[in-house]
């Protein structure tokens, strides 16, 4: 089996993040998810800007929709990343097969996908802000996760 662990984007909408999320996915050994639809398209020149040359249609798994990815994931964990979370990201021990959600930018995942993971963590901020940047939060979580399963 194909111990690595994926990073999968709810719904992205902002290009250039997606973009550098692909790029930290190359460049760290990660597989990319990406649940549509996107609200933009790879032809978008923010996309391609960041982008660059780090976009393998071959190592990015597209799904249609969340029905689709939860089936697809119904026998495996999926830990979600969500301000909403009361568990820090640095207290949860993580395992090579995991696969880390994050949800859209503007707006997080719905309620039913909450209902549909056990799993939610956070990282922790300073008060009075309201959230990190989701590339860099990938980058932070992946880290971490790739240190604890001993991938990196």
């Amino acid at each position: 089996m194909n111990h690595k662990l994926k990073i999968a984007l709810y719904e992205p909408d902002i290009p250039q993040n997606t973009a550098a999320i692909i790029r930290t996915c190359a460049c760290l050994g990660a597989k990319l998810e990406i649940i549509e639809p996107c609200g933009f398209l790879p032809s978008d020149k923010r996309f391609k800007r960041v982008v660059m040359d780090y976009m393998d249609w071959d190592k990015i798994d597209l799904y249609q929709s969340s029905e689709h990815f939860f089936n697809a994931k119904k026998n495996q964990r999926i830990v979600l990343m969500t301000t909403k979370a009361s568990i820090s990201y640095t207290k949860f021990k993580f395992d090579k097969n995991d696969t880390i959600l994050f949800g859209r930018e503007s707006a997080g995942v719905p309620e039913k996908v909450h209902k549909l993971i056990n799993d939610r963590l956070k990282i922790p901020m300073n008060e009075n802000t309201r959230s990190l940047n989701i590339a860099s939060s990938v980058a932070i979580v992946l880290a971490e996760s790739l240190r604890q399963s001993k991938l990196i």
